[in-house]
């Protein structure tokens, strides 16, 4: 069955953005963003909320971009290939290769594994993880740790009342200082 993971960057502190809705601080170097790219040739599709999927959109037409070096062309060919399923009920529409959802995070994630179809089911926005995460259905978390503390934002972690065991896959540790954490959640 395929795996549910949600991946993102973090700061140090546990905010995937900060209190002033910034990003810059996890703009990831040259190593870093090599190792995202050969982490999203594993994904099969990938669950967005509204607000990642708004941020994202950018890479739909980036190899428009004539200033994109040859690792941003390759992920932006690899982000626009990717098949991609919205959540929103703001958005009536969505573009390139994405699909708003017809129904609940649950019953979508239940389909998408009754496929014949490889790849991990990847989640990405700390709103929609943290549903996943309330209903049991990650299988893995995925975090880049950033060397800073943000002091406050949007926590990685979902804050509900509920113990998660972890077993810890792989650890790596970047020129940076930024480390990749793997974790399978132990049922």
């Amino acid at each position: 069955m395929r795996r549910v993971t949600y991946s993102m960057g973090m700061s140090l502190d546990g905010y995937i953005v900060g209190p002033d809705g910034t990003l810059d601080w996890a703009a990831p170097d040259d190593e870093v963003f090599r190792f995202v790219t050969d982490e999203i040739r594993g994904v099969g599709v990938h669950l967005l909320g509204r607000r990642l999927y708004e941020t994202m959109l950018y890479w739909e037409t980036a190899d428009r971009d004539a200033s994109l070096n040859d690792a941003e062309l390759e992920w932006a060919a690899l982000w626009k290939a990717l098949p991609k399923v919205v959540f929103s009920t703001t958005i009536s529409a969505v573009q390139g290769n994405a699909r708003l959802a017809s129904g609940g995070l649950a019953a979508e994630i239940e389909r998408l594994q009754g496929e014949a179809a490889e790849g991990d089911i990847a989640i990405g926005g700390a709103t929609l993880a943290a549903e996943a995460a309330a209903a049991g259905l990650i299988d893995e978390y995925r975090v880049r740790v950033h060397s800073v503390l943000l002091g406050g934002g949007i926590p990685f972690f979902p804050q509900r009342e509920r113990r998660v065991d972890l077993q810890l896959l792989e650890t790596r540790t970047f020129r940076t200082g930024t480390m990749w954490l793997r974790y399978a959640v132990v049922h």
